[in-house]
């Protein structure tokens, strides 16, 4: 029996073993067309905080709803803060009456009361003045002592002086209040209605309002808990935009423009394409971040990209890994457009 067909047969499985395992190691031709990248769905978020201290009454929403722009997330207690709105209406009130009363000038009614007390010292005047003088003659003839004289003398006087004063009392009352004295409670009655808006702008504080649409990731206080400026409610996930954070190698990154055409795949959703495009490109290099999951980029200087994504179902998550895939041939028109097409 011939035996040497046999002992072939090892030696064929071994070079046919060989053989694959080197086509196997072959590397196979790289489509320089299409560039696959890989990266994790990010948004942007907001801590919702507010602007003044105070005890939290109520919070109005919980994790996972979906609020929208000028919606009441929460509210402070108010009491401390409408009694100071109400006191300064009041002083407002009362110096819009103190300003009106200095522009309306004196009552008639003052107007006559002065001008009577000035014709009555006018009077009293005119009648010191002629005693004065009946005593003078008297002296004269030796019928009157000089110290009556001079007495009545100091008295005319007086009276005369009197009754310049009511005269000039009498036209102040009818010229009413000086300009200064209107410009300065002008001046006061700003201030006080400057106090009454920052009342109200804190009163309006006490009420937490959502800045523009989204969800509500994390309830930071509860009632009762104290609030500040400092002091975060509410963590707010805007999910508009969206994108894929993800990184470009150096010797990529000049067949990459803004505007190109993207396709997203996530694990959770493996026969769903997601389109998107390049929204933004860093102008600075970084080592790849760890959290990258990429075969050959361990070292290399990367630069970070966004690739936009329309999220028309609301399956896109924050931190799901996502893999990109960018045609790398054109840029064409509508590429440079898509943007608009999850608006539309």
């Amino acid at each position: 029996m011939n035996k040497k067909p046999l002992l072939l047969i090892p030696i064929l499985l071994a070079v046919g073993g060989g053989a694959y395992w080197w086509w196997q190691r072959q590397e196979l031709p790289r489509d320089t067309s299409r560039l696959t990248l890989y990266g994790n769905v990010d948004i942007r978020e907001a801590d919702l905080a507010f602007d003044a201290n105070g005890h939290v009454a109520e919070i109005k929403v919980q994790e996972g709803d979906r609020v929208q722009p000028g919606q009441v997330l929460a509210r402070l207690r108010p009491d401390k803060l409408e009694a100071a709105l109400a006191a300064a209406q009041a002083t407002v009130a009362a110096q819009e009456q103190t300003l009106a009363k200095l522009r309306a000038g004196n009552r008639p009614q003052e107007i006559r009361q002065a001008h009577a007390q000035a014709d009555a010292l006018v009077a009293k005047a005119r009648l010191a003045q002629i005693s004065y003088a009946r005593l003078l003659k008297l002296g004269q003839k030796r019928l009157a002592a000089p110290e009556e004289i001079d007495q009545a003398r100091a008295a005319a006087d007086a009276a005369e002086a009197e009754a310049l004063a009511a005269k000039e009392a009498s036209a102040l009352i009818v010229a009413g209040a000086r300009v200064e004295d209107i410009a300065a409670a002008e001046a006061q009655l700003a201030a006080r209605r400057a106090e009454l808006a920052l009342a109200r702008d804190r009163l309006a504080d006490a009420t937490l309002l959502a800045p523009t649409s989204g969800i509500v990731r994390d309830r930071i206080l509860e009632p009762g808990d104290m609030a500040s400026p400092q002091t975060p409610v509410l963590t707010l996930a805007l999910n508009d935009p969206l994108w894929v954070r993800t990184y470009v190698p150096e010797s990529e990154l000049g067949r990459i423009r803004l505007g190109m055409a993207a396709e997203i795949h996530t694990d959770s959703f493996p026969d769903k394409t997601y389109h998107g495009w390049v929204g933004f490109l860093s102008p600075t290099a970084e080592f790849t971040p760890k959290n990258v999951e990429t075969p050959d980029l361990r070292t290399r200087l990367v630069y970070q990209a966004r690739i936009f994504v329309c999220n028309p179902q609301d399956e896109l998550r924050l931190g799901m890994p996502a893999t990109v895939t960018l045609a790398l041939d054109s840029l064409s028109e509508s590429d440079a457009k898509l943007d608009r097409r999850c608006a539309e």
